[in-house]
């Protein structure tokens, strides 16, 4: 029966409790899992979250599939017991039939009876592009004092502003989508912010003028990508972006037009330390002539940028 009820590989710590936060507030029974500790090879980080719904759905993953299905059966029982459980798989576990390729050994805990507000309190500063907490026991499961012996601290989703207009716009806002970052969009064409509404970014701009004062998430957890190939419509973005330290900044356009855009910011009052952090020409691969390849590169770079983890271990 479980075999016909799909695992949703989701990563995020924002997706997982947002799913969580949903069944429990719906009255459905549901288990939170979470990785403790993790010795050797791993797919996926200490901390990582998995949630477990009554009917057997999963959302989240702790393996590269090889465990993930057994998890799940551990969560079922877990909820029909409200008994919380600490597994143990690799080296040293019990579970012998069941091996992890990496080599390495894997401990988790789950807990059928996740405290919702505690959950949907993180949640809310993961919105508000603040840091979440969530702390764990192996006997107690989410810890409501946060004093538990595993404490993790999660960043806010990956935000990408994405600015311009035409094919490579278009193109890069749905990669992006499916690489789930946290979408804004700007651009001066209602035709391309129609064309991929369906996407449903988090937020969608009409750029009336190339001086429209836009409210953007510039913040340390954000990339900005401008994607203008009449290059006037850069200057204030660039500016507050700058001004603002995201992880990433990159601008569209040829090593001459980088030289002469940093020249106008120069100008126009930006120091020559803020002109170092605007990236171009973009991508990873140069001198590309096709929209999507060039909405890859520009990707690539940014991912290249991103923070290491997006979860920290507290203590």
């Amino acid at each position: 029966m479980l075999n016909n009820i799909s695992i949703t590989y989701a990563e995020h710590s924002q997706d997982i409790l947002e799913v969580a936060v949903k069944l429990i507030k719906s009255g459905s029974r549901c288990a939170l899992v979470a990785s403790l500790t993790i010795k050797g090879g791993a797919a996926r980080e200490v901390g990582s979250l998995a949630v477990i719904a009554e009917d057997g759905s999963m959302t989240g993953y702790l393996s590269n599939g090889c465990i993930d299905r057994d998890i799940r059966l551990h969560g079922l029982e877990a909820i029909e017991t409200c008994q919380i459980k600490c597994i143990h798989y690799g080296a040293g576990s019990p579970f012998m039939d069941l091996k992890l390729p990496c080599g390495g050994s894997l401990e988790l805990v789950i807990d059928p009876l996740p405290n919702l507000e505690i959950l949907r309190h993180e949640l809310d500063n993961l919105y508000a592009r603040k840091s979440a907490k969530l702390s764990f026991c192996v006997k107690d499961g989410l810890v409501t004092d946060g004093n538990g012996s595993h404490c993790f601290s999660y960043a806010p989703k990956p935000a990408l502003v994405l600015a311009g207009r035409g094919a490579i716009f278009r193109t890069a806002a749905s990669l992006a989508c499916e690489m789930n970052f946290e979408l804004h969009l700007a651009s001066p064409d209602t035709e391309d912010i129609a064309n991929i509404a369906t996407l449903n970014p988090k937020s969608s701009h009409h750029m009336i003028s190339p001086s429209s004062d836009l409210n953007l998430p510039f913040d340390e957890h954000t990339a900005v990508l401008l994607l203008f190939h009449d290059h006037e419509w850069e200057q204030v973005l660039l500016m507050k972006s700058a001004n603002a330290s995201p992880f990433f900044i990159g601008a569209l356009g040829s090593k001459k037009t980088q030289v002469i855009r940093l020249e106008r910011l120069r100008n126009i009052g930006l120091s020559a330390d803020l002109c170092k952090k605007i990236r171009g020409p973009i991508g990873l691969v140069p001198s590309l002539r096709n929209a999507s390849l060039i909405a890859i590169s520009a990707l690539a770079e940014i991912t290249s940028q991103l923070p290491a983890s997006q979860t920290k271990i507290d203590h």
